[in-house]
């Protein structure tokens, strides 16, 4: 569901990206407009359990977008509600539609213990039992005391949750995954079949059968679309949230709040898995394509030998293009992370082109792609930091889709290490031809038509210094370096 004409969004963070963001964008809008990006991804701006040192995943108070002191700050890691809140009205102002990311799967850093029955699950198939039911202490009470009320008085107790990780019993410390004994003694089916049931994620997890939690959480967005003014929301974890929650508590978002986009986190190899998913919640958002990112991040290691042919093969983008989010890289697949499947340097301005420049799917870049950035790593036993490096044709990549990528698309998907396709243009844009070799220098001839017979053509993105003319059918042979992308147009 591309919500804007060659529309481009940014992932405006990055796992190690060191805070003070929502300032940081507020500078740097004006050069996004430049670049043509249409929507930013601001990561989550909720108070989180490790205050500063959080991400924003760590979700301890929704109402608090660093406004309260609570966990030791006020402000988040990013910023303070006010600098929040004038990055978005910033964004407005150039044209940018901002998305917020959302997490709803859990909570951490309850206020309080409480006793709650539980059973011991093995944590490699949740609907296996490995213990009796017994009585422990848990943290499952959130009362927010920083925040003394204000917005909502609701108060999280263990019935709000399905089950949690850390459990006191006889003074003693236990870790797993235990399921909590509430109104719900199994985990919710409608969540992702994954190891048996993958309900559970980290921290409290949220129980979405609870029907004061489902009034709780529609109160809450409505509260926060009206307070922020977002365009759009990101929606996180999707595979460990009851499915049928996500139906009911979106379809209220768009009826009842604002029908604005949402795209989310479905985070599967197999296209099969995310389009199942999609249609059991009514095909109402959009989905990350992660297949195509694997296939990048593939293709990126196996250089030559992988088969440029069946880049889409697939992938989201090929099955439901409407519904798909293309991107090369986030902040889960960065090295360290939990998904790290980082594409390698040389292959991402392939990558890119192949996102940016074809007619399907809704983009979006990385801001460590854009900007670059830098990264710990242990070595030796001791913390360095790496630096990742920007991507330093990305901005031309970005003017091209804005000046180029129009019209119908002719592949030439007919070789394993060079395929070029054709954008034909339209009333305002010429169009161009994009071809991109993994492996040694190549080449396409390509047949533009006779109505631009001897016409001359050049790479926009200067990697080649030939023009091209078309003979009298409107065919030229076009040529790209090894290992690279050209974009040829017009003169």
């Amino acid at each position: 569901m591309t919500e804007t004409m060659n529309g481009v969004i940014i992932q405006f963070f990055h796992w190690y990206h060191p805070g003070n963001l929502w300032n940081e964008f507020s500078e740097k809008a004006e050069y996004l407009k430049e670049l043509g990006i249409t929507a930013a991804w601001l990561p989550p701006a909720t108070k989180g359990d490790l205050g500063t040192e959080g991400r924003g995943y760590d979700v301890y108070d929704l109402y608090d977008l660093g406004e309260f002191d609570q966990k030791g700050t006020i402000a988040t890691r990013y910023g303070s509600k006010q600098e929040y809140l004038k990055a978005i009205d910033k964004a407005h102002e150039m044209g940018i539609a901002v998305y917020a990311d959302i997490v709803l799967n859990h909570r951490m850093g309850a206020d309080e213990k409480e006793e709650i029955t539980v059973h011991e699950v093995n944590s490699e198939n949740r609907t296996r039992i490995i213990s009796k039911p017994f009585t422990a202490e848990a943290f499952t009470r959130f009362t927010f005391p920083g925040r003394q009320g204000k917005y909502s008085d609701f108060i999280w107790d263990y019935k709000c949750f399905s089950g949690i990780d850390i459990i006191t019993k006889n003074r003693q410390k236990l870790e797993g995954i235990f399921k909590i004994h509430n109104d719900f003694k199994d985990w919710n089916p409608s969540a992702s079949h994954q190891l048996g049931n993958y309900d559970y994620l980290m921290g409290a997890d949220v129980e979405y059968r609870n029907p004061d939690v489902i009034r709780e959480m529609k109160e809450w967005i409505r509260w926060y679309i009206e307070t922020t003014r977002i365009d759009g929301l990101r929606l996180d974890a999707l595979k460990h949230i009851s499915s049928d929650f996500l139906k009911e508590w979106i379809s209220y978002i768009k009826t009842e709040v604002k029908d604005c986009f949402m795209m989310g986190e479905f985070w599967k190899d197999k296209v099969e898995k995310i389009s199942e998913f999609s249609e059991h919640i009514g095909n109402i958002i959009s989905c990350f394509d992660v297949p195509l990112h694997y296939h990048f991040f593939i293709a990126s290691k196996e250089g030559k030998n992988y088969d440029l042919r069946k880049i889409f093969n697939g992938s989201l983008t090929e099955i439901n293009p409407k519904a798909s989010v293309t991107f090369v890289e986030n902040h889960d697949t960065q090295r360290f992370q939990a998904l790290e499947s980082t594409v390698k340097n040389w292959f991402k301005p392939l990558a890119y082109a192949l996102i940016l420049m074809s007619e399907n799917g809704y983009p979006c870049i990385f801001y460590p792609d854009l900007f670059g950035a830098e990264h710990p790593e242990i070595k030796d036993g001791k913390d360095i930091r790496v630096i990742i490096p920007k991507i330093a044709v990305l901005p031309k990549l970005l003017e091209a889709r804005q000046k180029f990528a129009y019209g119908q698309q002719i592949n030439y998907f007919d070789h394993p290490n060079c395929i070029a396709w054709v954008r034909k243009g339209d009333n305002h844009h010429s169009g161009c031809v994009v071809i991109i070799s993994s492996n040694e220098e190549g080449y396409k001839e390509i047949d533009l038509g006779k109505e631009s017979a001897g016409c001359e053509l050049y790479d926009f993105l200067g990697y080649r210094p030939e023009t091209v003319l078309l003979n009298e059918s409107g065919k030229a042979v076009f040529r790209v370096n090894p290992r690279s992308v050209s974009i040829w147009t017009f003169k």
